[in-house]
């Protein structure tokens, strides 16, 4: 069960956002991913509770932001409850997409479980609802995957597996790039791994 943290930063001026303490695990539904945010000022910031089926798809997402809260999973597409700070009015959407995505490295994850693609593949579309800081807004973007490569690195805990992925936003062009080993993000734009207590997860 890999736990450990990242940072997540502003991936143009490297304003530090918040450190994402988590931890993930295969299990008999597929996969399951926690967390906890802290500000750089120690204060708690938001949740992350995201579990996945053996197809990848979105079988339950919690999320807590600033008070806010959005419940969802995988339903005639992707369906969704927004909770206001209030608790008194909560908003529900549903949208033809394929899962959900956001700013924690869990959804990166979650992603390239849908897709399941093998090197090197032609770039995948997938639309994806994104709720966005701080207030958990919903927005539906597309995307496109590609896996470029993947590698394999000699560590002192065996061998580790990266894959290298090459992600385009469709509505505007740009791209970057994700590396993963297992179930753990390396680097992203705006993601960095400070600290892993164990080995990322071997998917079959």
């Amino acid at each position: 069960m890999p736990r450990g943290r990242y940072s997540l930063h502003d991936p143009h001026d490297h304003t530090p956002f918040a450190d994402e303490h988590f931890q993930c695990a295969p299990g008999p539904s597929g996969w399951r991913y926690v967390s906890q945010l802290t500000a750089p000022s120690g204060d708690h910031h938001n949740s992350v509770d995201l579990t996945l089926d053996e197809l990848g798809r979105p079988i339950r997402l919690e999320l807590h932001a600033a008070n806010w809260q959005v419940r969802g999973a995988a339903l005639d597409g992707v369906t969704w409850v927004r909770t206001d700070p209030t608790g008194t009015d909560a908003a529900e959407g549903n949208v033809r997409a394929h899962a959900f995505t956001g700013t924690s490295p869990a959804f990166l994850i979650a992603t390239t479980r849908l897709l399941r693609l093998t090197p090197p593949s032609a770039a995948t579309r997938v639309r994806l609802v994104a709720f966005t800081d701080p207030v958990l807004a919903p927005r539906t973007v597309d995307q496109s995957w590609a896996l470029l490569k993947r590698e394999t690195h000699g560590t002192d805990n065996g061998p580790l597996t990266v894959d290298e992925y090459q992600v385009t936003a469709l509505d505007t062009g740009e791209q970057h790039a994700v590396h993963i080993a297992g179930d753990v993000v390396l680097v992203a734009p705006g993601i960095e791994l400070e600290e892993l207590e164990s080995p990322p997860s071997v998917f079959g």
